[in-house]
């Protein structure tokens, strides 16, 4: 059951971060998103009734029990540092814009 959830949050929302509200990790992504301006779709692990299940579930289907866990166009991304590290090499925006996240800059 956590596993489907967890696909089927994925598969409805651009981005999702699976995060817990206390850790620092997850508060640095969620930041930077929001400074990129990205709407994101944040599942605290925390607060969630099934939260342990879908932890477990997404350590079985991406590998990585730890949070943040973020995804992008469906895709697993990985956590802070990846994400971060994405930014830094300017690769987290085009990421962002090809998964409909962030619209693509225009000027008028």
């Amino acid at each position: 059951m956590a596993m489907q959830k967890a696909k089927e949050i994925v598969a409805n929302n651009p981005v999702v971060v699976f995060s817990k509200t206390y850790c620092p990790f997850c508060v640095d992504v969620k930041k930077l998103l929001q400074e990129v301006g990205v709407k994101f779709k944040a599942v605290e692990l925390d607060t969630e009734g099934d939260g342990s299940g879908i932890q477990s579930a997404l350590a079985e289907w991406t590998g990585q029990r730890t949070v943040p866990n973020v995804f992008i166009g469906g895709n697993h991304i990985g956590g802070c540092d990846t994400t971060k590290g994405l930014h830094k090499k300017g690769k987290l925006v085009p990421l962002l814009t090809e998964a409909g996240a962030l619209a693509a800059t225009t000027s008028a």
